[in-house]
């Protein structure tokens, strides 16, 4: 049986901790960055947990 290779652009985006769970990165941080308040611009640096059936599809991407 093969090894399943890592689906590099998964792993570039997405962060699996020591538990097993899945992290990701929030979007709307690039520009336009003026119109953010300070607590929503460091509250959208905090990773978020995927959940839901994308968990699913993103654990086939990135095994081990």
């Amino acid at each position: 049986m093969p090894k399943i290779k890592t689906n590099k652009t998964a792993a570039k985006r997405f962060k699996v901790t020591a538990t097993g769970k899945i992290l990701h990165g929030h979007t709307k941080l690039n520009h336009l960055m003026r119109k953010k308040t300070p607590s929503g611009q460091r509250r959208l640096t905090i990773e978020g947990q995927v959940t839901g059936g994308d968990l699913k599809k993103i654990k086939r991407l990135m095994p081990g």
